[in-house]
């Protein structure tokens, strides 16, 4: 399909943002900040590149919206006013490229290994533990989740005042916003637990504060599940995460980015094979687990390796599924993000109209020029779904760790100068 006639390459809107393509970098974790938030050079060159290949609208990995919500070493933080000139210089290397950039809030709840972030403890819905980490953590008070919502609206301003085009709420992948709408993780009994109209309060006030605080002129995005993938536990259905879109839209929403299970569910956000990613994380993160599942993890983790290769084994656009079912009920434009590689599936999913925007993370991480390459049909680093990058996240910097398409982006960074 020949450029000029491809869905891929025409412009969008995402409410007043007007995107020139329909193939946008998700969200992925950088590990580049030093170690208490701030953005580095090695940030702003990881997102300049994208910008060269003329991405049309770059998203980032999740940045801190308070430091009781860090996730892992090195994520960049807004917690404060001191951040700002950092993020406004990162804004301002991507805009020179042409590209636009929208900042990813996050709060992880209790997906994280509190040591390892350097957390004193994790916070979340309700006390429920979290099994593949082993942390146990303490439920908000109702005044601490009125905080949170204030952090998120002073977040949302940062931003703004540092030039970024729009914000993304992180209520997917069962951080702590998704922690709140998930049944099996909220067993307040409270006005934010119960019913789904109870569950859903913490997402809608946050969103109705960024609102209220930065304008309607200032796009923001969901980030939610189209579903919980969460086997004999009460996680949420794809039509019950719909109908929480359509809340969504109605209170404000100006687009929504569809992926896919908790830190709970395996690995359904990613899939292809998994031996360098588990082998990877039993050398990161995974160091700093409760003695027993540490143990666990280093002597199980080929035989998990197998399991998930079955389980989870490649597949493109394997969100658009969920995505299309979002889309039959919403008029904002619906993201789809897994798995994109090639541009026949990206072009398949639009012209079958199962979503209005592509996204994809580790495609760009091999081949930062993704976009141009894919536009003009010109070659490049193409990834192979390892996920050996996503085993490195929060210990290396996201970057491509297969040896051979490694070496293949090495190649082209070096003759870019």
């Amino acid at each position: 399909m020949a450029a000029d006639t491809s869905v891929l390459f025409t412009p969008i809107n995402i409410g007043p943002l007007a995107l020139s393509g329909r193939l946008i970098k998700t969200a992925t974790a950088e590990t580049r900040a030093t170690e208490d938030g701030f953005v580095t050079r090695e940030l702003i060159h990881f997102y300049e590149l994208m910008a060269r290949g003329e991405t049309p609208l770059i998203i980032t990995g999740n940045i801190y919206v308070s430091l009781d919500g860090k996730s892992a070493p090195r994520q960049v933080g807004v917690d404060d006013d001191d951040k700002v000139p950092g993020l406004t210089r990162l804004v301002d290397a991507v805009h020179a490229r042409g590209s636009k950039l929208i900042a990813q809030l996050n709060h992880c709840g209790r997906q994280v290994v509190p040591r390892f972030a350097g957390l004193s403890e994790a916070v979340s819905a309700s006390d429920k533990t979290e099994l593949v980490t082993g942390t146990r953590p303490r439920a908000l008070t109702v005044p601490e989740i009125e905080r949170i919502v204030e952090r998120y609206a002073d977040a949302a301003d940062r931003c703004r005042r540092a030039g970024f085009d729009g914000v993304q709420i992180h209520a997917a992948n069962g951080y702590l916003m998704s922690q709140f709408l998930t049944p099996y993780t909220n067993r307040r009994t409270d006005e934010y637990g119960g019913p789904v109209e109870h569950r859903v309060k913490l997402l809608r006030d946050v969103l109705r504060a960024i609102k209220s605080r930065v304008g309607s002129a200032f796009p923001v995005i969901i980030k939610m599940n189209g579903s919980d993938y969460l086997p004999l536990r009460p996680g949420l259905t794809t039509p019950e995460l719909a109908e929480i879109a359509v809340l969504m839209e109605r209170a404000g929403a100006d687009a929504i980015e569809v992926s896919v299970g908790h830190y709970e569910s395996g690995f359904p956000m990613v899939r292809g094979t998994f031996g360098r990613c588990l082998r990877n994380m039993v050398q990161g993160g995974m160091r700093y687990l409760p003695f027993f599942r540490r143990w666990g993890f280093r002597l199980f983790w080929p035989i998990l390796a197998v399991v998930f290769n079955l389980v989870f084994g490649r597949r493109e656009g394997f969100n658009s599924g969920y995505t299309r079912i979002f889309k039959n009920k919403l008029s904002i434009p619906v993201i789809c993000v897994g798995g994109f590689l090639t541009r026949e599936a990206m072009d398949m999913a639009l012209a079958e109209k199962r979503c209005d925007i592509v996204s994809a993370g580790r495609a760009f991480i091999a081949d930062p020029l993704l976009y141009r390459h894919l536009r003009d049909g010109e070659p490049g680093p193409r990834c192979v779904d390892c996920n050996a990058c996503i085993g490195h996240l929060g210990a290396q910097p996201a970057d491509c760790y297969h040896p051979v398409v490694g070496a293949q982006k090495a190649a082209m960074l070096a003759r870019l100068g």
